[in-house]
């Protein structure tokens, strides 16, 4: 078992201070899980990252890392060069799923409920050149955390202030807007091994939509979980978060996230939205809830993913290791006051 663990945090995206926030909660539940934890502050100077890990000789690495540049593929593709172990998913999962269209067009022949939409260029914004009619929602391609995102009503005759000043050539997807309620469901599992959805939580924002402030100030969302919603949707809504996990190749934990209009019958209103590799570990963030939610704490839920990692990284010389085993009981869903049983 890895004894020592670098906290890689911070990073040059738009999310850093989020990453900075991250990195220290997740350092202290390492701690509280009896780790020798060492936190580095990540730049764009990669030199001075190599000679930090060299001076930290860490037996695994912990990702806190957010955004362009952390959860991408890019640091990953670093550690693999460089032989270490580390948490979360591998460079491909990392780059597929931080890339929305691709994500899109990957889990689509598997059934997910989609938005209809594609990308388009900030200068086919600007003209009117839209794949889809208002309203509609334009977000980076490949941004977490709400960062850029923007909701256009009919009606609305002006371009949204802020996109004129990207690069001509950014590419951002532009997707019908679903009316509803924001969901997410946290899932935890191996590469290669059956996931398991921890459970659902309705987010309800107290900005305008679940935006970069609704996620990260203090009081500007609140959640609810188990999710108040029919018990098919909530189950649902489990098996395609755990579906994405899957066919994307992630490991550790992932968090995907859903737009339910709950005036169309059935399922039939529960939407895909994104899946994310390196989701947020701070005091408000929503997989450390969801996880304590159901008997996981954050120090346990740290130190499985460190386990993860090494396991990961061991079986590379041999297949036959076991994966790490999840302190978790079987699962009990409580939605809409009825109680499902199932068995894992």
């Amino acid at each position: 078992m890895p004894h020592k663990i670098a906290v890689l945090k911070g990073g040059w995206s738009s999310e850093r201070e989020v990453s900075l926030n991250s990195g220290a909660a997740c350092a202290k539940a390492l701690r509280d899980a009896g780790y020798d934890v060492t936190e580095i502050d990540v730049t764009r100077d990669i030199p001075a990252l190599i000679t930090a890990l060299t001076a930290a000789k860490p037996d695994a690495i912990f990702m806190a890392l957010h955004g362009n540049g952390g959860e991408d593929g890019v640091m990953q593709g670093i550690l693999t060069a460089l032989d270490l172990p580390f948490t979360h998913s591998s460079l491909l999962a990392s780059a597929i799923a931080m890339d929305k269209q691709t994500t899109k067009t990957l889990l689509q022949p598997h059934g997910m409920p989609l938005a209809k939409g594609g990308i388009v260029s900030r200068d086919d914004v600007l003209a009117g050149r839209l794949p889809v009619p208002a309203p509609y929602v334009i977000k980076p391609n490949a941004e977490g955390s709400s960062v850029g995102v923007f909701i256009i009503r009919p009606g609305d005759n002006k371009p949204p202030l802020g996109l004129d000043a990207l690069p001509p050539g950014t590419p951002l997807l532009v997707e019908e807007f679903i009316a509803g309620r924001e969901l997410t469901v946290a899932v935890v599992g191996s590469e290669g091994e059956k996931p398991r959805a921890l459970t659902v939580t309705e987010i309800k924002a107290n900005t305008a939509f679940y935006d970069y402030e609704a996620k990260y100030a203090a009081g500007g969302s609140s959640h609810i979980l188990p999710a108040p919603i029919p018990a098919e949707v909530f189950e649902e809504a489990l098996r395609l978060a755990e579906l994405a996990h899957e066919k994307l190749g992630c490991s550790g934990v992932s968090r995907t996230d859903f737009r339910y209009d709950d005036s169309k019958p059935g399922v039939s209103g529960l939407v895909f939205l994104e899946t994310n590799t390196q989701p947020g570990m701070t005091a408000t963030s929503l997989v450390p809830e969801q996880a304590a939610h159901v008997g996981l704490s954050f120090a346990d839920l740290a130190a499985w993913l460190v386990q993860d990692a090494q396991w990961r990284h061991t079986r590379r010389q041999d297949a036959t290791l076991p994966p790490p085993a999840l302190p978790l009981a079987p699962r009990t869903v409580t939605s809409n006051g009825a109680a499902l049983k199932k068995r894992l």
